[in-house]
């Protein structure tokens, strides 16, 4: 049963990152933008997130509170680095693969020249612990409080909150409808007076403000307050990108391809908790290689039935309609 426990408060962590971040992408494909770019916001998010606690850490401020400014600082970073792909892909109509891609190759140089000229190393490193050992009241509840409630992260609460407002801001909101609508018929939209190029820039900004939290809380559950240029954020903003597509654009079925994918790389890392993983005697390197080759394994037999937005990827040209 303990190793039950273990597994499911090492899971949500893993699970958070991978869920802001394709909740990011989400919306920015929605509104018709490929986001290639989520693995450099990640970085950017993470960075200056870490950043902000290294010079706050020991002004003695209550590191939860801490915790919540960075990632309003690696919200606003990302939000900022979301928009060079903005201007690129709306304004100037370039290819956003390759956008993204040049922004993916950007941030880790850009993060280890910083570093190695302020810090003489690869990143920076903090020294606040933002770990809850136990949450008052709701960590006294049987099984669940253990489970949901001990040895965790604030963050995993407000992950879990930033996914209910997407869904409600998705399905729910006039501005919702509009954004699904510049996905799949954008010069329908332009036509009854939807101003398209202004939704693609929220999606895009929304994506960025999500992607850099979802960064800066990767460095917090996962680095324990890192952040490097050299190992960047190993593939997550990729790997959220797979989440997002076994997803199917949905928030609630992103959720579980989170998940299923933490999971993996949860008991990757625990394989020595679990008794009949262990008497197998398989190199741990194996394992950690589980949640990729599961992306690929998924991806090659759901990629026929995924159903993404008809205009993604496609710029919207008014003289077209």
């Amino acid at each position: 049963m303990d190793t039950l426990y273990y597994l499911i408060q090492n899971t949500l962590p893993v699970a958070v990152p991978l869920l802001l971040v394709a909740l990011g992408g989400m919306f920015s494909e929605r509104s018709g933008v490929i986001n290639i770019a989520l693995e450099g916001i990640m970085l950017v998010g993470a960075y200056l997130g870490c950043l902000f606690v290294y010079f706050l850490q020991g002004m003695g401020m209550n590191p939860q509170l801490l915790l919540i400014l960075a990632m309003i600082i690696a919200a606003v970073s990302g939000l900022l680095f979301s928009l060079l792909l903005s201007f690129a892909a709306i304004n100037m109509k370039a290819d956003q693969t390759i956008t993204g891609t040049s922004l993916n190759m950007m941030v880790p140089a850009a993060v280890l020249l910083f570093s190695k000229m302020f810090f003489n190393s690869d990143g920076v490193t903090t020294s606040l612990n933002f770990y809850i050992r136990n949450v008052p009241t709701l960590g006294s509840i049987p099984v669940i409080g253990k489970m949901f409630f001990q040895n965790t992260y604030i963050t995993v609460y407000i992950g879990l909150l930033l996914l209910v407002i997407s869904t409600i801001v998705l399905y729910k909101t006039k501005f919702g409808l509009r954004l699904r609508s510049c996905g799949e018929h954008p010069h329908a939209a332009d036509s009854v007076g939807i101003n398209v190029y202004r939704i693609r820039y929220a999606g895009v900004s929304i994506s960025g403000v999500l992607a850099g939290i979802g960064g800066f809380f990767y460095a917090v559950g996962i680095m324990d307050g890192n952040a490097n240029g050299h190992t960047g954020v190993a593939g997550f903003g990729f790997l959220a990108l797979a989440v997002m597509i076994f997803g199917q654009w949905q928030p609630i079925k992103i959720l579980f391809a989170a998940l299923f994918f933490a999971f993996l790389r949860t008991v990757a890392y625990s394989v020595s908790l679990i008794p009949f993983l262990n008497a197998l005697k398989i190199n741990q390197t194996y394992y950690k290689m589980l949640p990729y080759i599961a992306t690929m394994v998924v991806l090659a037999f759901t990629s026929k039935k995924s159903r993404a937005p008809k205009a993604e990827g496609i710029p919207f040209d008014k003289a077209q309609r």
